[in-house]
């Protein structure tokens, strides 16, 4: 896969630098008091290896901070990778050895939240000195979880936002997050959380995020569709905050060769450079302005300057959970305790019982 690749963008593109992995894409503009420097990677996962996928995570990491990037957001599970086109040959009452052996293949991708792969990442975090935002599939046991993790500049772990609704095949992959996370996190560049792909355009987890604050929302996404767009758009209008949605830019060749794995349905059709998931990953302003993006070109680093001022100009005339709330009418209610399939609960016997005969 080509490291370099010519943009035609109506944006104003610096000229790349050839040590560059990724051309950067950027506009920029505002008071500098109030402004945060922010990139959404587009790249792929190198699938079923996550040692590699480290690696490229931290070229790219660190491009992003050479241009000055603090806040870095990556694609959804792009620890781990997204399955797209694989069915794991699941049917309706019936499975099959090989998907079986598909699933333990994703499964050992997979990483521990905490484990040493959220370590080495933190450890870029603080190496970069950014804020980081991180796609992943996450393992707890035999489950996996579509995940984000959060560190900040300082390369401390803040925590992770487990998918609440898997779409459709997804379901039969990964685990249901609960309400216990659904974070926002107050940092010194603002209030930071994410919700991931279709989960959305779930009205009641945005009310959630925006009554607790957030200031720049997450996107990472698997949708790269053109309509996309416009969800996310609305989203900013919606929330009065910034939108960073990031999507990997894959191509058939970047997902190993059949046998080994299949896209169900269509392999018959792609060839080596088919593009099956074109990226589109863009960042937008609380007032509904597209900063940067949408890119289906390439591989790529997106970037904007984020006007925080632009936060309060939004809410001027729209509160979503403020002033524009109807609190009389309408209510939600968040359940934040985690959920348990299974709990235990032990007595100890203190010094002054005595044990009767």
């Amino acid at each position: 896969m080509s490291t370099h690749q010519d943009m035609s963008l109506a944006t104003a593109i610096p000229p790349i630098n050839v040590d560059q992995t990724f051309p950067e894409i950027e506009m920029s503009g505002g008071d500098s008091s109030s402004i945060v420097r922010a990139t959404v990677v587009q790249a792929c996962t190198i699938f079923y290896d996550t040692p590699a996928t480290l690696d490229k995570a931290e070229r790219l990491l660190a491009e992003a901070a050479d241009n000055g990037s603090q806040l870095v957001v990556f694609p959804e599970a792009f620890i781990g990778g997204y399955p797209r086109g694989s069915s794991f040959e699941l049917a309706i009452g019936a499975r099959t050895a090989k998907g079986r052996d598909d699933f333990r293949k994703y499964f050992a991708s997979a990483i521990d939240v905490p484990g040493p792969e959220v370590e080495r990442l933190g450890e870029m975090a603080r190496k970069y000195k950014v804020f980081l935002v991180m796609g992943a599939i996450e393992r707890e046991g035999y489950t996996l979880y579509c995940s984000v993790i959060f560190f900040d500049s300082q390369g401390q772990f803040l925590g992770k936002h487990r998918k609440l609704m898997p779409t459709a095949l997804e379901r039969c992959i990964w685990g249901f997050g609960d309400g216990s996370t659904i974070p926002v996190f107050d940092t010194p560049i603002g209030k930071i959380g994410a919700a991931i792909c279709w989960e959305n355009r779930m009205p009641s987890l945005r009310t959630a995020m925006y009554a607790k604050g957030i200031e720049i929302y997450c996107a990472p996404t698997a949708d790269a569709r053109e309509t996309w767009l416009a969800s996310m758009t609305h989203i900013a209008l919606e929330g009065g905050c910034f939108v960073l949605s990031a999507n990997q830019f894959c191509r058939r060749k970047d997902y190993p060769p059949p046998p080994e794995y299949t896209f169900s349905g269509s392999e018959e059709s792609l060839k080596p450079d088919s593009v099956v998931c074109a990226g589109g990953s863009s960042i937008i302003s609380p007032l509904g302005i597209v900063l940067a993006g949408p890119n289906y070109e390439g591989e790529a680093l997106i970037s904007a300057d984020l006007d925080l001022g632009d936060i309060a100009r939004a809410k001027f005339d729209f509160d979503v959970v403020g002033h524009y709330s109807r609190p009389e009418v309408f209510s939600l209610n968040i359940r934040e305790h985690p959920r348990k399939a299974v709990s235990f609960t032990s007595e100890e016997v203190t010094k002054d019982e005595t044990v009767k005969k």
